[in-house]
């Protein structure tokens, strides 16, 4: 059954797609008065980053994570999200700001990039470890990088009516497993009309590539680097990749659920020789988790993970065995500049679009030579993708960018009449960027750059000011920081009582936790 077909059987079942949920987890770093990433603490009125649900850290003490819970509407999502963003400008100290990018400030070395603390538990020591791993495997500058995740499920009434419609046979399990998984591998597919339409980080301070990485950027004045046809920087060869496990053929399969699981149940399960040299310790200190190609499963970095619902004390992997995929999470987000959020209604709409999409267009699944293909055209357009006259591989054939995004956006808009006409209004106003790249948020700010003169750091400074500025002058939802100050409390009386239930050494919970799992036998 074609696209097409799908569309006007679900037509008159489109009411049910009002009870999806979505929800955003934003990174973003504090910042000193100086420009460089701040030396201090979490602040101590966000509470414990560990148990916080809404506030917490990612890879670095100074890259703060924000997060809503799971909402049915992008007003609702993105009112969320504004709150606590105001809360965080206003219990952020005054010499610190919120760096509005997902390419960061300028570095000043290794050694300046504190890596994030969760307390004296078992459970938190296990996640600074983790971190530590990263650090001695990929280096901290490329853990600098920030973004905005974008997740997403379709109600269970929605799942429901289209297996009664598509596969009468099947259990809702196996066919909402199915369906995730015929997403997924779409969004891989097709993942590069994100980073078109979207990507912001065309961009970045020379001192992020100090002596670190050979690349093919050129100067765009004495403290900047850019590419001219860039759309994505964060997303190509500057950004976070998985060079180790790719040459030792550990690649993520998405063409099912168990395909997925075994692929990286294989990464975390085989030693690898590089990070053998790093050694499990250093004078009695973890340098990483294990020396095995993946220490645990969200290593492996990914446009687009399927994942479970939160199981306490079960692991990731194992959860997605046991309950199934919960929702998607589309990673390859830029935080864009150019907006006090880092992302707008109109691309939310456009999202849920993309994802019906991916849900409902054939997914056939991905062969390796698919595979290649796909990686090329990702390195493409993060690189060169507003480039006059760029050409993707399909299937073996040569098509022009301009086409191919054409194409699909057709397909989007008419997967978008299914959720509303604002929807099909926002997919269509975006689309104008396949034909005026000069449109995208990349050129945009190059644009901007080249006009005001400016480099990298000092342009997106001047938002990081206005958006504090901005933030401070709103009027206090006393009850959403009513909410966030509770929070704050109850994150730390949670930590402490994590802390307090710890009964053994951190060297047996770590032998514990990596003990094989019942879906490492089947």
């Amino acid at each position: 059954m074609n696209l097409t077909d799908k569309i006007q059987i679900l037509k008159p079942y489109s009411a049910l797609l009002k009870g999806n949920l979505m929800g955003i987890e934003k990174e973003g770093l504090r910042v000193s008065r100086k420009g460089g990433i701040s030396q201090a603490p979490h602040p101590s009125a966000f509470g414990c980053a560990l148990t916080h649900p809404n506030i917490t850290t990612d890879f670095s003490e100074s890259l703060i994570e924000l997060v809503t819970p799971p909402m049915h509407s992008a007003d609702e999502m993105l009112s969320f999200l504004s709150k606590t963003q105001h809360y965080l400008y206003q219990h952020l100290p005054k010499d610190q700001s919120f760096w509005p990018a997902s390419m960061p400030c300028v570095i000043r070395g290794e050694t300046y990039i504190p890596i994030a603390q969760y307390g004296s538990s078992n459970r938190g020591m296990m996640k600074t470890v983790y971190r530590h791993g990263l650090a001695n495997r990929y280096g901290s500058v490329m853990q600098t990088i920030a973004g905005i995740h974008f997740n997403y499920s379709f109600s269970t009434e929605f799942w429901e009516q289209c297996r009664l419609l598509l596969a009468p046979n099947e259990t809702l399990r196996a066919f909402s497993d199915d369906g995730y998984m015929r997403l997924t591998r779409n969004v891989v597919r097709y993942g590069w009309l994100i980073s078109y339409l979207f990507g912001a980080s065309s961009a970045v301070c020379k001192s992020f590539l100090q002596g670190y990485h050979e690349h093919s950027l050129v100067e765009f004045n004495d403290s900047t680097l850019y590419k001219p046809y860039a759309t994505s920087l964060r997303m190509g060869d500057i950004g976070y990749q998985n060079l180790a496990e790719d040459e030792a053929g550990v690649k993520a399969n998405y063409n099912s659920l168990s395909h997925y699981i075994h692929s990286l149940k294989a990464g975390m399960q085989t030693s690898c020789s590089k990070y053998e040299a790093i050694g499990l310790k250093h004078r009695g200190e973890y340098q990483q988790l294990n020396t095995n190609i993946l220490q645990i499963e969200n290593e492996y970095y990914a446009s687009v993970r399927p994942k479970p619902s939160v199981e306490e004390g079960k692991k990731p992997l194992d959860a997605l065995n046991d309950s199934g995929i919960d929702y998607i999470e589309l990673r390859s987000i830029d935080i864009n500049p150019l907006s006090p959020l880092g992302i707008d209604k109109d691309q939310i709409y456009f999202l849920e679009a993309f994802m019906l999409f991916c849900l409902l267009e054939f997914s056939p699944a991905i062969s390796s030579r698919e595979q290649f293909e796909i990686d090329n055209n990702d390195r493409l357009v993060a690189h060169e993708g507003r480039k006059p006259g760029l050409k993707l591989m399909h299937q073996g054939q040569s098509t022009l960018l301009k086409k191919c995004g054409e194409d699909l956006c057709k397909k989007i808009e008419s997967c978008a009449q299914l959720l509303s006409k604002d929807h099909s209004n926002a997919v269509n106003d975006i689309a104008r960027r396949i034909n005026n790249p000069d449109l995208t948020p990349s050129a945009i700010a190059l644009g901007q750059m080249k006009d005001r003169s400016q480099g990298f750091f000092d342009y997106i400074n001047s938002f990081s000011k206005k958006y504090r500025r901005d933030f401070l002058s709103h009027e206090v939802d006393q009850q959403h920081f009513n909410y966030l100050d509770k929070q704050a409390k109850f994150s730390c009386e949670k930590q402490a009582e994590i802390e307090r239930a710890d009964n053994v050494s951190f060297d047996q919970f770590l032998v514990d936790y990596f003990k094989r799992s019942p879906c490492d036998e089947s």
